[in-house]
């Protein structure tokens, strides 16, 4: 898959296109049934698959003040939708405040018809663009009759078969309100792989090493979507690139501070012992084991971090 910034200077090879346009935040298991869907219809018409998306979830600019937090970073997308297999170009849009007063018909015949020649344009049935949210499905179809393209909207929900919970909807406002309710069983059913979130390994109060549970302390960008505070077996991905076991505590550790303004993310590795201090990394929750609570005692705290470690190790060992 190859990326642009540019639609209108595709490579050569790449004339006219099967495509879908969209934030896929999160790439979930809705947005693969729908590249699956382009592929397989580029394929049968001669046409390349392509993906249009937004250097930034359009709402950050729309409406700021309520943008939803992000379940995968633009790099993080990038990486998702081609490792899809599906597509042969994926063109990533500014999307600033110019582009956010667009119209939405002005928007189909410049780029979806114009730069990109849309021969087929593939999007979900609830799909809204352009200035306002005016433009969406019904439009796409009224203008792809003027302008020479087919317009498919689908519908992101699980089928009778695909799925042990036939009739999911698949969506990324979904996967938000799973993980803001600590759910990441469900969210990785709808994502199709367990949440993860990236950071930097930095400096902290060393208070897991007074423990015996010397933990990284993984400083996420504010913009990423987090699961809610707790504690978590999941897995922590180094930049050796080996995928280790690992207890995860998120949240503000009330048996050593009365408050703290922002949730501080630690992972204790299983089985490993070396410095990790500025590296980039990836933690990857795969099942809640508790709510964060507050001990009397940091006899008790050890005992129950003892516990979640083995509790972590039994649920991730194959």
């Amino acid at each position: 898959m190859r990326v642009i910034d540019d639609i209108s200077r595709h490579p050569v090879g790449i004339d006219s296109t099967a495509l879908t346009i969209g934030a896929y935040d999160g790439v979930h298991l809705g947005h693969r049934a729908v590249l699956r869907l382009v592929r397989e219809l580029a394929d049968a018409r001669g046409l390349a698959a392509v993906c249009i998306t937004f250097d930034r979830h359009p709402a950050e600019v729309v409406r700021p003040e309520s943008a939803p937090k992000l379940l995968t970073t633009p790099e993080q997308k990038l990486e998702l939708l081609a490792a899809t297999g599906y597509l042969d170009l994926t063109s990533v849009l500014r999307f600033d405040h110019e582009r956010s007063q667009e119209p939405a018909e002005e928007f189909v015949r410049e780029v979806l018809a114009g730069a990109a020649h849309a021969r087929v344009v593939v999007v979900g049935a609830d799909f809204h663009f352009g200035r306002g949210r005016g433009g969406d499905v019904a439009l796409l179809q009224h203008l792809g009759a003027e302008l020479g393209f087919e317009v498919l909207g689908v519908g992101l929900e699980a089928a009778p078969g695909e799925s042990d919970q036939a009739g999911t909807i698949y969506s990324s406002t979904r996967i938000r309100q799973l993980l803001a309710d600590g759910d990441v069983v469900g969210t990785s059913e709808l994502l199709g792989r367990a949440h993860e979130v990236r950071g930097i390994v930095v400096e902290g109060d060393r208070r897991g090493r007074e423990l015996g549970f010397p933990t990284a302390n993984v400083a996420v960008p504010a913009r990423c979507c987090l699961p809610a505070d707790g504690i978590y077996a999941g897995t922590f991905i180094g930049a050796d690139g080996i995928e280790r076991m690992a207890a995860i505590s998120l949240g503000r550790r009330p048996t050593f501070y009365d408050s703290a303004e922002t949730s501080l993310l630690e992972a204790y590795v299983l089985d490993f012992d070396g410095d990790l201090y500025g590296q980039a990394v990836q933690v990857r929750f795969v099942e809640r084991l508790r709510g964060e609570v507050r001990f009397h005692s940091i006899d008790a705290l050890i005992a129950q971090i003892a516990q979640d470690v083995d509790d972590a190790r039994r649920i991730l060992t194959p």
